[in-house]
């Protein structure tokens, strides 16, 4: 008999802002058959767990997940920038800057994907390692090449993870292997692809039989590689397909690296932009650029962003587009540290990315250990004076650890423009969501389990009451598993109540 809804008992973390989230020891949420989170109680003792049912009305036909102490439930990460065909270069070209690393490493591997057969051997090993890593919902870069790119798309699709598939435009400044032949056979391929990706089956079937939502997991968007690869021609084609959709997502690069953008504002500078559209007065810059197209709005996302002048923050905030932030790679190709924290201020959506393979891990954890890195140099290199550092709640401090929770669910859905949908476990939403084991059982040496902490009398909360002390030891546990933690510690992934991967994932 299928159960007529999943209910989850045990602790719960999810974010509710950029400086709180909820931490309920003994908390109770329903799940129903279509995946969506029916209610949620926020304080259930076992003794009372029938009668909180009964109160609900399940009384049979239920399926109960209990959680272990060490265990508990979080909203799934949120991958908003990666480069799926460049997961086999991570760990190569570590001592270039990044032109030259597009040059030497990435075009070289994305051109292989010429081969649909090469893309689909590849691309299951490619999304297994996301959604094993935690990430529910992924933003991809596809290749330029159409067919490889609709293969990415229903292998995301086959294995239930929530995602933005796109191929890059990309018609000029690239090597002669790796460039499309004139800015209309890009748009051409673009359209041709959206309409695939959309042909897709919006129903599917779970683990038990029972059907998920209807409303589409995979999704196009638009995804001009960065202006330095567009001519203005396609720009303007592809501006002019944004105005016609609405709906559909934008994702491209910004001031990821000095030289690049420098690059950027010889090619486009005021006399090529179109008057009719744009907004530039005064010098051009790298959002205004954008700006100019039509390509910067709510469900526009902006990967990197670390070298954005005062002006492009104004666009930014007036457009209503999102930031990926992307630490780890802009560590690893010297890049710089964006000052996520000024955006933060003044309210513009930030999420994580991954950016494989300028980053060198798929997983969302290791930009969080990053993340909090980097506003820690940012605010090393931060005037002390105590006025400037109280001009803001982010700006030139290091991120709390609820700021980072939120980076990788919540500010990743809002990125995405999906917030009414994912990024936390709230009633009304999708339950897309991690089992995450912080025990010694779960085999990260990198780790000290919860479970040891009780063997050897570690990590109690003097002087505080049970309830009090309860939620302190599960904030703990969280911000030993953003740190510590890695696919290990991930037990179960579910999106849209379906379970797709983790440790304890059967396919």
């Amino acid at each position: 008999m299928i159960p007529s809804s999943t209910v989850f008992y045990g602790a719960l973390i999810s974010p509710t802002s950029l400086t709180t989230y909820l931490a309920l020891p003994h908390a109770l949420i329903s799940v129903s058959p279509a995946g969506e989170i029916e209610w949620l109680e926020h304080d259930v003792p076992a003794s009372q767990l029938q009668d909180v049912l009964a109160r609900h009305g399940l009384l049979s036909d239920i399926e109960i997940v209990e959680l272990r102490k060490g265990e508990f439930l979080i909203p799934g990460f949120i991958d908003t920038h990666t480069h799926a065909p460049q997961v086999p270069n991570m760990g190569s070209g570590q001592e270039h800057e990044l032109l030259d690393w597009l040059a030497e490493v990435t075009f070289p591997m994305e051109a292989r994907f010429a081969d649909v057969g090469f893309a689909r051997r590849a691309y299951p090993s490619v999304v297994r390692r996301y959604i094993d890593s935690g990430t529910t919902t992924c933003c991809y870069y596809g290749t330029l090449h159409l067919e490889s790119t609709k293969a990415l798309a229903e292998i995301v699709h086959a294995n239930g993870q929530r995602a933005f598939v796109g191929k890059c435009n990309m018609d000029r400044n690239s090597p002669d292997y790796y460039i499309e032949p004139s800015p209309q056979a890009s748009v051409q391929a673009t359209l041709e692809l959206i309409a695939h990706i959309r042909s897709l089956p919006r129903i599917r079937s779970s683990d038990h039989g029972k059907p998920s939502s209807a409303e589409a997991l995979v999704r196009p968007v638009l995804t001009p590689r960065f202006a330095i690869s567009c001519s203005p021609e396609l720009l303007a084609s592809l501006g002019a397909l944004a105005e016609s959709d609405r709906s559909l997502a934008i994702q491209t690069h910004i001031s990821e690296n000095e030289s690049e953008v420098v690059f950027t504002k010889s090619l486009f500078p005021p006399e090529v932009l179109p008057a009719a559209l744009s907004p530039v007065h005064g010098p051009v810059t790298y959002a205004g650029v954008y700006e100019a197209y039509g390509l910067l709005r709510e469900n526009t996302i902006l990967a990197h962003a670390v070298h954005l002048e005062p002006t492009e923050v104004d666009i930014i905030k007036r457009t209503r587009a999102g930031v990926s932030h992307c630490p780890t790679s802009n560590f690893n190709l010297r890049s710089g540290c964006a000052k996520i924290g000024i955006l933060l201020d003044e309210g513009i959506k930030v999420g994580l990315g991954t950016d494989v393979s300028g980053g060198f891990s798929p997983s969302i954890l290791t930009a969080v250990q990053h993340a909090s890195i980097c506003s820690k140099v940012v605010a090393l290199q931060s005037p002390s004076d105590s006025a400037v550092a109280g001009a803001g709640k982010f700006a030139s401090r290091q991120l709390p650890v609820a700021t980072l929770l939120h980076l990788a669910t919540l500010g990743g859905a809002q990125v995405c423009n999906l917030a009414d949908r994912i990024g936390s476990l709230a009633p009304g939403k999708a339950f897309d969501a991690l089992v995450v084991s912080v025990r010694s059982d779960a085999g990260n040496p990198a780790l000290w389990g919860v479970d040891l902490d009780q063997d050897f009398g570690l990590g109690q909360v003097e002087g505080e009451g049970g309830r009090h002390k309860s939620e302190k030891e599960l904030e703990a546990m969280l911000e030993r598993f953003l740190f510590c933690g890695d696919d290990r510690n991930i037990r179960r992934v579910y999106v849209q109540g379906r379970l797709i991967g983790g440790k304890e994932f059967m396919a």
